[in-house]
C-alpha cells in the first residue's frame, strides 16, 4: 500500500479532463492538464494527462514541448492486448508507441548531435487536413566508444515482487546488462523492502562472476521503503561521480511502494537535484496487478531519466543489449522542441500526444527550466494534424519549421539550431515516406484506444492497412497482430483492462 501522503500528493497533482466547450485557442497552456482520479488503494495506477486541443495559431503559433524518448506506454498495451485485455485509456501515451520504432534518418550536420526530419502529406482519413511528421535523432555510438558506466542496480525486493514476471525477471534483465557491460565499467547493487542494505559494493565488471551471483542471490520479503533505496543508491552512485563517466542509477520495480519518511514531492526534488549534480536514474517496471505507471513516470522526467516496461526476456534484449549505449549515455540533456507554424500557411494544428511534455512557449529559452535527455542513438517524434489557410494550400511552399535547445551532458549551457522543413506536403498519404505513413498509423491506433475526440470516426482497418504499407521490420510487424487483437476485443466493456 502507499504511504497516504503520496496518495494526497498524487491526487493533487493530477490534471482536469478536457470537456469540448474548453478547447479554445485563447487557454493558458495549463488547459492541457487533466485531474487524475484518485488512485485506488490496489491495483494499477495510470494517470490522465487529457488530450490536446487544435490550437489557432493566428493565437498561438509556437508549439513547444520536452523530448521524450520512454517506451513503457507501448510495452504495457502490448502486454495487455497479447493478454487479452484492452489498455487502459489512461496508460496510452501516444508519444511512447511512436518512440517505440526505429525510423531513418540523415547523418547529423556539422556542428550539432541532432539530425532531423519535417515532411508532411495529406491526411488519409480526414478530408481537407495534413499530417505532420518532426523527427528528431541523434547518431549511434559505437560500443567502443561509450564512457565508462558506474551503475547502481536498485532492486526492489519487496512481497509485491515475488511473481515470476517481477523480481525472476528483473534478475534475468540485470544478468543481461551485466553481460553486455565492458570492462570499464562497474557495478553496486541496492536493496529495499522494509529496510535497504548495499548488497554489492561498487565492483568492477573484471568480478563479472561476483556482480552475476549477488544478481542471482535476490529474493523478495518485507514491506517497501523506496526512499530509503534512493537514498542509499544515490550515494553509492555519488561516490563514483566524475567528468567523463556516466553515473547512472537503475531502479527495477513493479512502483507500488510508499516513500518512508518523505513525501512524494519531496522525494522526486531530491531525484531532481541528483540530476543536476550529474547522477541519472532509468526507471524500469515489472508486472502487472498492482503496477503503478504514474510513479515510475514520474521519477523517470524528474531524475532527467528514461523508462521502459519490461514484459519478456525479449524486452530486456532491447533495452540493456540492442540498446544499452542509448539507455545508459546522455548526448543530450535538457532537450526542448519548439516548432514555429506560419499563421499564413497554416490555420490551425493539433499535436498529437506529448501532453504531460508541454513546455511554456516563453520557457522555450529559460534554460532553469529541466526538460528530457537524449541518448546517443535515441529518436524523437511527433505528429501533428494540420489544416492549412487558403492561401497555405495554394503556396505548397514549406509550413514552419523546429528549433530545437539543449545542454551537453556536462554543460549548463544551452545552444540551439533551427531546421526549416524541406517542402510543401505531399498530396497524398501514398507519395509520403514509409516511415511517415507507419509513424501516423502507430499515433492513429494510440489516440483511438485512449478515447482520442478527433480519432473517433478512425477505423483500425484503414489503420492497419496504412501500417501494412509500411511495415518493414519484425517490430512494425508485430504491430499489425496487435491491431488485429484490438479489433477484436474494442467494444467489448469486459476486456477493457482497469
Amino acid at each position: 500500500m502507499r504511504h497516504p501522503v503520496l496518495l494526497c500528493v498524487l491526487a493533487a497533482c493530477g490534471a482536469m479532463d478536457m470537456t469540448a466547450a474548453s478547447r479554445r485557442p485563447m487557454m493558458s497552456r495549463q488547459r492541457r492538464l487533466a485531474i487524475a482520479h484518485p488512485e485506488p488503494a490496489t491495483g494499477e495506477d495510470y494517470k490522465d494527462w487529457g488530450k490536446n486541443p487544435w490550437i489557432d495559431t493566428t493565437h498561438d503559433h509556437l508549439s513547444t514541448f520536452a523530448a521524450d524518448v520512454d517506451t513503457a506506454s507501448y510495452t504495457i498495451a502490448r502486454r495487455k492486448l497479447q493478454e487479452g485485455a484492452l489498455p487502459p485509456e489512461a496508460s496510452v501515451r501516444v508519444e511512447e508507441w511512436v518512440n517505440y520504432f526505429h525510423y531513418a534518418f540523415p547523418e547529423p550536420t556539422a556542428g550539432t548531435p541532432f539530425s532531423v526530419v519535417m515532411d508532411a502529406a495529406a491526411h488519409p482519413f480526414e478530408a481537407d487536413r495534413y499530417v505532420l511528421r518532426v523527427g528528431v535523432a541523434t547518431k549511434p555510438k559505437p560500443v567502443g566508444e561509450r564512457k565508462p558506466a558506474n551503475l547502481v542496480f536498485l532492486v526492489d525486493v519487496s512481497g509485491s515482487m515475488s511473481s515470476p514476471d517481477k523480481l525472476e525477471l528483473a534478475k534475468r534483465a540485470l544478468e543481461i546488462l551485466t553481460t553486455n557491460l565492458s570492462d570499464q565499467d562497474s557495478v553496486a547493487i541496492v536493496t529495499y523492502a522494509g529496510n535497504s542494505r548495499v548488497v554489492l559494493p561498487r565492483t568492477s565488471i573484471d568480478h563479472k562472476d561476483r556482480i552475476l551471483g549477488a544478481i542471482r542471490s535476490l529474493h523478495t520479503g518485507g514491506g517497501t521503503a523506496m526512499a530509503s533505496g534512493i537514498d542509499l543508491a544515490y550515494e553509492q552512485a555519488s561516490a563514483n561521480l566524475k567528468a567523463g563517466t556516466i553515473s547512472r542509477v537503475i531502479v527495477c520495480t513493479d512502483g507500488d511502494a510508499n516513500v518512508g519518511p518523505h513525501s512524494f514531492q519531496e522525494l522526486l526534488d531530491i531525484i531532481a537535484s541528483r540530476a543536476k549534480q550529474g547522477v541519472t536514474l532509468s526507471a524500469i517496471g515489472f508486472g502487472m496487478g498492482n503496477y503503478k505507471d504514474n510513479l515510475m513516470e514520474q521519477l523517470a522526467d524528474k531524475s532527467n531519466g528514461n523508462n521502459y516496461y519490461i514484459d519478456s526476456i525479449d524486452a530486456a534484449k532491447r533495452v540493456f543489449a540492442e540498446q544499452l549505449t542509448a539507455t545508459l549515455e546522455v548526448a543530450a540533456k535538457d532537450v526542448k522542441l519548439q516548432v514555429d507554424f506560419n499563421p499564413e500557411q497554416v490555420a490551425r494544428y493539433r499535436l498529437i500526444g506529448y501532453e504531460n511534455r508541454d513546455v511554456a512557449d516563453q520557457d522555450f529559452r529559460n534554460d532553469s527550466v529541466a526538460a528530457g535527455q537524449m541518448g546517443w542513438g535515441h529518436q524523437v517524434t511527433a505528429l501533428y494534424d494540420i489544416e492549412l489557410t487558403p492561401v497555405g494550400h495554394m503556396l505548397r511552399a514549406p509550413i514552419g519549421h523546429v528549433s530545437i535547445r539543449h545542454k551537453l551532458p556536462e554543460s549548463e549551457a544551452a545552444t540551439e539550431e533551427a531546421f526549416a522543413m524541406a517542402g510543401p506536403p505531399a498530396a497524398s498519404i501514398n507519395e509520403a515516406s514509409p516511415d511517415l505513413r507507419f509513424a501516423f498509423a502507430v499515433a492513429a491506433l494510440a489516440d483511438v484506444l485512449r478515447g482520442g475526440h478527433d480519432a473517433r470516426g478512425w477505423s483500425l482497418d484503414d489503420i492497419r492497412a496504412l501500417a501494412a504499407s509500411a511495415a518493414t521490420d519484425k517490430d512494425r510487424t508485430e504491430l499489425l497482430a496487435l491491431i488485429d487483437q484490438a479489433h477484436k476485443l474494442r467494444g467489448t466493456a469486459s476486456t477493457i483492462a482497469r
